[in-house]
């Protein structure tokens, strides 16, 4: 990298996972952001890595599953990438360990970008701009191209570490002490989102001292994606171990701006909020690998569950240097 580390206060109070590996300066942010809009990274230079993390729908897709190129679609939900810096594993099954691990999967992969590593160098180098960019972010090669797919990924990664929110009306209340922040509702709907014998969702997606990413890092089986036949569709987090009760097993996103990343689930189905919050009320489909933690919450009134819905709306943040709206 070339240029000093940007300095990048967390709106999370959070470190950035992991810490020290490919910290952005602002060459290589640069180059990352032009990449990310970039659709001639995909093979037939139809999609760019916004096209499924667009910033306009909280950098999701607003659909169940994404399309890649010739209309080919997804396995699974396109997740965000905002706040993708603080997640310890990256992707519904955690298969990658980092951004730069998470950024070259869509680009290789048949039904997302479908390229390959050598057919996007060769494109990168064929633009005098994008040529002079590299340089710029990561210097000359002496005798080669300043192009590399590591120095794609990096830069990619580079600037995906920027996408940070927070200052949320959840944190001006909780960590800010702002009383008004949060309408009756919304705060009728933290304590039902916090206590054990109500919605206890707090149970894994953790709220700490001083911040929260609302998330335990985990992977939990709540039966979702079944068939008629009353078996799972995708077996999660098993592809990437092979433990039997990692079967059916997925990630626990972080919620914040929730509300802006419909649909729902690793496989879209769940269109809004309230069909999220009635499909735990349901305790979830029963399968062998089920999570204990999940069980039906039928003592939730409907008011109730209207008001866990404003809580969740009211995890939505703002961009850094943005005013919060009251």
């Amino acid at each position: 990298m070339l240029g000093p580390p940007l300095e990048l206060p967390s709106p999370l109070g959070l470190p950035p996972v992991p810490a020290t590996n490919n910290p952005p300066t602002a060459p290589a942010v640069a180059l990352g952001k032009a990449l990310f809009f970039d659709k001639r990274l995909s093979r037939d230079g139809t999609t760019a890595c916004a096209n499924c993390h667009d910033p306009a729908k909280g950098f999701a897709d607003g659909r169940r599953v994404s399309r890649g190129v010739a209309g080919r679609l997804g396995r699974r939900n396109a997740p965000t990438v905002r706040n993708a810096v603080f997640s310890r594993f990256q992707f519904w099954d955690g298969r990658a360990a980092d951004l730069e691990e998470q950024a070259l999967g869509p680009l290789l992969n048949e039904a997302e970008m479908a390229h390959s590593a050598a057919g996007i160098v060769a494109r990168c180098e064929q633009d005098p701009e994008l040529r002079r960019a590299f340089v710029a972010a990561f210097g000359e090669f002496p005798g080669r191209s300043p192009v590399t797919i590591k120095r794609v990924v990096a830069a990619l990664g580079a600037y995906e570490r920027t996408l940070q929110r927070g200052n949320s009306p959840f944190d001006r209340f909780y960590y800010g002490g702002d009383e008004a922040a949060l309408t009756p509702a919304a705060r009728r709907g933290w304590e039902i989102f916090r206590q054990a014998q109500k919605g206890n969702c707090i149970a894994c997606h953790l709220v700490g001292e001083r911040s929260a990413l609302f998330t335990d890092h985990q992977f939990h089986n709540l039966g979702v994606g079944m068939n008629v036949e009353g078996e799972l569709t995708d077996r999660g987090r098993y592809e990437v171990t092979g433990r039997e009760g990692d079967r059916g097993a997925f990630r626990t996103p972080s919620l914040r701006d929730v509300a802006e990343t419909a649909p729902y689930m690793h496989d879209g189905s769940l269109r809004t909020l309230k069909e999220v919050v009635d499909f735990y009320v349901g305790g979830g489909n029963g399968n062998p690998q089920l999570d204990p933690l999940i069980r039906p919450l039928t003592n939730l009134t409907r008011q109730e569950r209207g008001d866990l819905v404003a809580f969740l709306e009211a995890l939505t943040g703002v961009d850094p240097g943005q005013a919060a709206e009251r």
